[in-house]
């Protein structure tokens, strides 16, 4: 792979993952419109909204061995288009077996997408030889904050989902299509194919060696998820803000993720893997304990941007360990990592909630924080090894490729 092929195939990827923040964003947070396009009830809704990672999971599943016959790449030239049709058709629609249908589509191909996209940036990280994940979930986290920013602007002049949604796919939709030419696996000369690495970690896949990886996804998506669907109500209801302050937590959130993933690999190059992650940590049990005690609003607040500054490197650094981990057959070990992603997201705001309701949601931030916590016991499952990278040194390379 030359060096401009790796450029491009970084750039490419890269706009994929801004593409697919910007397509979530705008699902997510315009939920009370679909609810009211669709006439679907309170107790109804709660369905719709766990099909679509339960989906996403089978769609993670069945990734896996798809890969093993086109390639990631193949994969996410589909799955990024068929997620921008779905998320049309959810706009189009008006019977509710037409969400359910588009929603179903959304869920399958999210979860495609989603593996396919961090087995192309594992596999590119391991051909650059340095860290260079985090800035691909920078780049989702960009397009997260543009999504959100476009849903506010439809829900402020009270457009239809339709025509807050058509003008995105028609822009987005042939930009992901193009980019799809320069999708690359950065391969070095078959390596991983050929199952380098230490006996037992570049060949079979073990879900032993990988479940402490899982959990520790499984932990930090709890924690997104609670700051995803709580925050807002926490502020409010148990802090005492106004209703237009409580909508701030969240924002704070979403930029203090996008900054510290912007400068991320830069620490795991100087630091390592391990330090970086034990760092967040401690950094993100720490934003939710302030958060649980916070005597007012501005005091949750810094909770709150503790927790995004915390939590932004673990989910990158941990597809980046499962390559490590298993260099010889990394495609399979994100693709089943991938899935306790949605596991995280569906246990996360039902805990949360559950909790705050039986006991208090003080309380109920402490979970997330002890969580979080016990990643510090997995963290040397990030460390460095035979054929690693990222621990303190870096693989020697006689260019930049940038």
């Amino acid at each position: 792979m030359t060096d401009a092929g790796l450029r491009h195939g970084r750039a490419s990827l890269g706009l994929s993952f801004g593409v697919q923040g910007v397509a979530f964003a705008l699902l997510v947070t315009r939920i009370p419109a679909i609810q009211d396009q669709y006439g679907i009830s309170d107790g109804l809704l709660p369905v719709f909204l766990a099909a679509v990672p339960i989906l996403a999971g089978a769609g993670s599943v069945a990734t896996e061995k798809v890969v093993a016959r086109v390639g990631p790449g193949v994969v996410l030239r589909w799955a990024q288009p068929l997620v921008l049709l779905a998320l049309l058709g959810v706009g189009a629609g008006r019977e509710v077996w037409h969400v359910a249908v588009a929603l179903g589509v959304f869920g399958l191909a999210v979860g495609a997408l989603d593996a396919s996209m961090n087995m192309l940036g594992v596999s590119l990280q391991r051909a650059y030889g340095r860290s260079i994940m985090l800035g691909f979930h920078a780049a989702y986290s960009l397009g997260g904050i543009a999504g959100a920013s476009l849903a506010w602007v439809g829900a402020r002049w009270d457009l239809s989902l339709l025509v807050s949604y058509l003008p995105v796919v028609v822009v987005l939709l042939p930009a992901a299509l193009v980019g799809s030419r320069w999708y690359t696996e950065g391969r070095e000369n078959g390596a991983e194919k050929a199952g380098s690495g230490p006996a037992g970690a570049g060949g079979a896949l073990s879900f032993t060696s990988l479940l402490p990886l899982c959990l520790v996804m499984s932990f930090a998506y709890i924690g997104d998820a609670t700051v995803s669907n709580w925050s807002a109500k926490y502020l409010q209801d148990v802090l005492g803000s106004s209703e237009q302050l409580a909508t701030v937590p969240y924002n704070v959130y979403m930029v203090t993720t996008l900054l510290g993933r912007a400068v991320g690999d830069l620490g795991v190059r100087r630091f390592g893997a391990v330090a970086v992650v034990r760092g967040g940590s401690l950094l993100a049990a720490g934003g939710f304990a302030v958060v649980a005690l916070a005597p007012g609003a501005w005091v949750g607040m810094l909770g709150f941007t503790m927790l995004g500054f915390g939590l932004c490197v673990i989910v990158p650094q941990t597809f980046a360990a499962a390559g490590r981990m298993f260099p010889g057959n990394s495609d399979a070990a994100v693709a089943r990592l991938n899935i306790f992603n949605y596991v995280g997201f569906l246990v996360g705001s039902p805990l949360v909630g559950a909790l705050g309701d039986a006991w208090s949601y003080r309380g109920a931030m402490l979970v997330p924080m002890v969580l979080v916590l016990a990643t510090l016991v997995y963290a040397r499952s990030f460390g460095p090894g035979p054929a690693r990278y990222g621990g303190g040194h870096e693989r020697p390379h006689t260019a930049d490729v940038g």
